[in-house]
């Protein structure tokens, strides 16, 4: 269990699987600076919490809503979630996250989505077995079911970025063609730095062969 303080962002965990470097600027080093595709992604969220409640028979759909899990140590909220009301009269949550651009080869939209439901069914004494993704530059919604697997992923993620947060340190960068887009390129520098860490690992092998 957790305290108020000790809660992390559910989008640290969406950082860290993006690029582990990246979550620890902004989490260890407080360190923040947006570009075009984070701006678009603010103002999309802002237009999706700005929406209000919806009520369509079966479907109920609240927006913004804060999270908490004092079992995982997790705060944030949810874009959306949605409510259906089964045959037997239980309102069943469904979690919707909206992302700007289009689905990533990784997890980590996934699991920013688990963490939420974990939360919802913390909080709200549910099982919640799926949620949804939905994509500004497909306008289509991606299903996510909360299996075993994504659950414990889910669960190892909040651990690992507890561990980095709390170690202070900052790995160093790979490269790779995502931080072209990554809006803190111009602080991190990948290429200089990870040119200047080849050059001391060469210096050190020629001083090791002497």
């Amino acid at each position: 269990m957790y305290t108020d303080e000790e809660l992390l962002s559910i989008s640290a965990l969406n950082h860290f699987l993006y690029c582990r470097r990246r979550c620890a600027l902004i989490h260890v080093e407080q360190l923040w600076t947006e570009n075009f595709f984070t701006a678009q992604g603010r103002v999309m969220h802002e237009r999706v919490h700005e929406e209000g409640r919806e009520s369509r028979g079966d479907v109920r759909i609240e927006r913004g809503v804060p999270l908490c899990s004092i079992r995982l140590g997790l705060t944030g909220k949810a874009d959306v979630v949605e409510f259906h009301r089964r045959a037997d009269g239980i309102w069943l949550p469904f979690p919707v996250e909206y992302k700007l651009g289009k689905p990533k080869p990784d997890e980590s939209d996934m699991v920013q989505l688990c963490a939420q439901a974990l939360c919802l069914e913390e909080m709200l004494k549910v099982e919640i077995p799926a949620g949804a993704l939905f994509y500004g530059k497909t306008r289509r919604r991606l299903d996510v079911s909360f299996d075993e697997s994504l659950r414990r992923r889910t669960e190892e993620t909040a651990v690992q970025v507890r561990g980095i947060i709390e170690s202070g340190i900052t790995p160093e960068p790979v490269y790779s063609k995502k931080c072209e887009s990554c809006s803190l390129i111009s602080l991190c520098l990948p290429k200089a730095v990870s040119k200047k860490q080849a050059v001391k690992r060469y210096l050190a092998k020629v001083l090791e062969g002497e």
